[in-house]
């Protein structure tokens, strides 16, 4: 066995560790930050204990020398951006910021749309721009915006007064909250394109019956998968050159046209023509580039207090923010990046943002508003801004004020209604006795009981724990229901499968709301299921959430499924963790603990402790490295010789996995060492070959392992895990990578039988107990961990928890609350 860390043998300022059985591991290397660190391994013989692999190396060609990153790589969500010519020295020229962050580092656009939420909190400028950034909100009437905010906050009072009523499926939703999720019903039918936004919304559907039904009859015919890669709508050559002659008035690189026109639409060119810093909706563009575009194009007309300019900021932050997990910002963090962009007014820019539109103002602890109960205490002006009454307690708390963007706050109310409605629809005196007498494990009973008599129910627990939510669905199965079991990835609805034992149970999420799997829709449009068990439900972003409760029928059961100690989502939210804290509905913990060597020290990475485990199957080993090219050589050589000599695992069949994207180490760094010794050849389908194993990333937050089959016309064949996928040549660059080495947010949700985690010395600001653990937690069979973090994993483990999100969800959930949910609450 070898044993985990404590201190690095040949580091001047670590002593020499005594433990005979497992030395610790190498010192770090300097190198980048935490988003784009990297690390690499060098062992040729079979997987060395850490006393082993720290003597004896043996001589090995050291893998091609690879550049090293820049130390500042911004966040993973936003890396690999295409790559612009620089615009011209006039929009180029920045307004000076007074905290001196005008010379910001150019972005690199992800691939994966994940890692994001493991960045910097701050609503800094870190995620300079992603590909997968969502334009800022174009512009409305102040008062248009004014009313919808006080419908809003009349929808969250109405809401609180009739909480113990049942909540029909989309009813707690008006205006254009119900008009964006009929657009989603509509889209998931396939009535309508994804591009047709906001359709008249129908009719409520009636609630479906409460009571259980019948068997499920004979399986439907096969309908036509939705594509996995929609083809995107060219813009028009009109648009185009009407776009190019503004940018080149402006002095901007003509290579922007297309981005702008995917991002702004057909009027792209009118728009920036009017408000040039619409430009901030185009990846990769920072705001002192937007900046100099403007100048170039309006002259005198505009300055740092441009109202255009600061709402255009304040969207963009609110941007970056998502990108890192939350779904809101204290209005505090906005005004002070905002002075940080040389806006001399922020209190003026908040306010104007907010009567353009562009954000929504809530008060603290997650109302829209603030309480209207409080309005006779102050006044409010036009704008709906509350005074302050000078005769109020001074004691009284002040109120937090927080900004957020409608498509998340909208998201939020929905996923709270769905939730609230689920609860108070659901039959609660099934009698599923019998079925929990024959469970397989007193944690699979357990939970079997809590769902007879609950609408929703939360079920943490590990890896092993994956068996009791299989039993679950054969229960409700063998008791005529309609049960189905739904994974983040293709890899956990293969191992759901095998869990059951029937592949008609397991499907992934993205497959069942498209319709490529499972049941299919009712007469009214909702999922024709009775319960429906939602694994690695962490992964769960806010938006898919909302989505999949509102295809949920009155009365269905949902059941959320995960690990609580894993990294969440890559997308904004923590739907997971704020229904756990919100006690909104039973809580069932298992009791089963991962079995073996990886096991026993996930299970105490857990709870914050790196523990040295016995290991004599060599079931984890740690490998010390001095720097970053010595990582990448012994990686590379764990992957192609040592696992596979050792435990006869194939190299396709271990996984890479390292704490960022950029560096001597990181993915790019491994993938490109590893496509040298396991795949060699010239890349000449844009940069790929048969053979290659890729990464597919068809949606932000969605990383789909696959491998090359070929190329031609119609773009890149993949085999995603059996399903064939064809990725159009123009959208290759920006959503396949090679996948020998994935980052942790990437992995989460998916095992294989061999990990290799890198840790180089310059990931050591990157790690966290979440990524160590979801890291560590990936491989079933063996774990190889290349180390040269010195104490800094140790340290990482104890005492550096996850990321906070500031998210709305946990406080709309307890104002929801209903005497049946909160009496349930385990």
């Amino acid at each position: 066995m070898t044993a985990l860390p404590g201190e690095t043998p040949g580091t001047d300022d670590a002593p020499a560790e005594d433990a005979p059985a497992a030395p610790a591991p190498g010192g770090g290397a300097d190198g980048p930050s935490p988003d784009g660190p990297t690390a690499g391994p060098d062992a040729a013989e079979a997987p060395e204990s850490a006393a082993g692999g720290a003597a004896g190396a043996d001589a090995v060609d050291v893998v091609a020398e690879v550049a090293s990153a820049s130390s500042e790589e911004p966040p993973e969500a936003v890396e690999e951006s295409a790559k612009t010519e620089k615009p011209s020295e006039a929009a180029n020229s920045s307004v000076a910021s007074a905290d001196g962050s005008a010379a910001e580092e150019t972005s690199e656009t992800s691939a994966d749309g994940s890692e994001s939420a493991e960045a910097s909190a701050e609503p800094s400028e870190t995620a300079e721009g992603s590909a997968d950034a969502a334009p800022a909100a174009e512009l409305s009437e102040a008062q248009a915006e004014l009313a919808a905010q006080r419908e809003l906050r009349e929808r969250i009072e109405k809401r609180k007064a009739e909480k113990a009523a049942p909540i029909s499926a989309g009813g707690g939703l008006s205006g254009t909250a119900a008009d964006l999720l009929a657009a989603v019903r509509a889209v998931e039918s396939g009535e309508k394109a994804g591009t047709a936004f906001f359709a008249r919304a129908a009719p409520a559907p009636a609630p479906a019956p409460a009571s259980p039904r019948p068997a499920p009859a004979a399986a439907q015919p096969p309908r036509p998968a939705v594509p996995e890669v929609p083809a995107q709508q060219a813009a028009s050559p009109e648009a185009l050159e009407a776009v190019r002659a503004v940018l080149a008035q402006g002095g901007a690189p003509e290579a922007l046209a297309r981005p702008a026109v995917d991002a702004l639409g057909e009027q792209a060119a009118e728009l920036l023509r009017t408000d040039p810093w619409h430009l901030l909706a185009v990846s990769g563009v920072r705001p002192e580039q937007a900046d100099g575009f403007a100048r170039a194009l309006l002259g005198s007309e505009c300055g740092p207090d441009d109202g255009r300019r600061t709402a255009a900021l304040v969207g963009r932050l609110l941007e970056q923010a998502a990108l890192r997990g939350h779904t809101a910002l204290d209005a505090a963090a906005v005004r002070t990046a905002l002075a940080g962009h040389a806006v001399r007014d922020p209190d003026a820019a908040v306010l104007n943002a907010v009567e353009e539109g562009v954000a929504l103002l809530f008060g603290e602890g997650g109302d829209a508003e603030p309480d209207e109960t409080d309005a006779e205490d102050g006044e409010q002006d036009e704008d709906g801004v509350r005074e302050a009454d000078p005769t109020a307690d001074a004691d009284a708390a002040p109120v937090r004020m927080f900004l957020g963007l409608d498509r998340y706050a909208l998201a939020e109310e929905s996923l709270a209604d769905g939730l609230a409605r689920l609860v108070n629809t659901c039959e609660k005196t099934a009698d599923w006795t019998e079925a929990a007498a024959g469970a397989p494990s007193p944690s699979a009973a357990e939970l079997i009981r809590t769902v007879a008599s609950a609408g929703l129910v939360v079920h943490s627990g590990g890896e092993a724990a994956r068996a009791e939510p299989a039993a679950l669905i054969a229960a409700a199965r063998g008791l005529g229901l309609r049960a189905l079991g739904a994974a983040h990835s293709e890899d956990g609805r293969r191992r759901l499968a095998a869990a059951t034992g029937d592949p008609a149970t397991a499907v992934t999420l993205a497959g069942l709301l498209s319709g490529a799997q499972g049941p299919g829709r009712d007469e009214d449009g909702a999922l024709a299921l009775d319960l429906l068990i939602v694994l690695d439900a962490p992964q769960l972003d806010v938006e898919g959430a909302a989505v999949l409760v509102e295809a949920l029928a009155d009365g269905a059961r949902l059941v959320l499924s995960g690990d609580p100690g894993v990294l969440g989502s890559a997308g904004a939210g923590r739907v997971f963790a704020d229904v756990l804290a919100a006690r909104a509905c039973p809580q069932v913990v298992s009791r089963t603990p991962d079995p073996g060597p990886i096991g026993e020290l996930v299970s105490g990475i857990g709870i914050g402790e790196l523990n040295q485990v016995d290991a004599p199957g060599k079931e984890v080993v740690i490998v010390p490295v001095r720097d970053a090219g010595e990582a990448v050589h012994r990686t590379v050589q764990l992957v192609a010789d040592s696992v596979p000599r050792a435990f006869s695992i194939p190299a396709e069949e271990t996984q890479v996995i390292t704490v960022g994207h950029g560096g001597a180490a990181g993915t790019r760094a491994l993938n490109e060492a590893l496509k040298q010794r396991l795949n060699p050849g010239p890349g000449r389908f844009g940069g790929f070959d048969p053979g290659d194993r890729v990464v597919h990333v068809p949606a932000p937050g969605r990383a789909v392992p696959g491998v090359v089959r070929s190329a031609d016309g119609e773009g890149l064949h993949l085999d995603c895990g059996g399903v064939p996928v064809v990725v159009p040549q123009e959208r290759v660059e920006s959503s396949v990578r090679h996948g020998w080495a994935l980052s942790a947010h990437q992995a989460a949700g998916m095992r294989w039988p061999a990990a290799v985690v890198v840790l180089p010395g310059d990931a050591a600001q990157g790690l966290s107990r979440p990524w160590v653990y979801t890291a560590f937690g990936r491989g079933e069979r063996h774990l190889s961990v290349v180390h040269g973090v010195d104490r800094a994993l140790p340290h990482a483990v104890a005492e550096v928890p996850a990321q906070e999100r500031t998210t709305r969800l946990r406080p709309l959930l307890e104002a929801l609350l209903t005497p049946d949910a909160a009496s349930s609450t385990g």
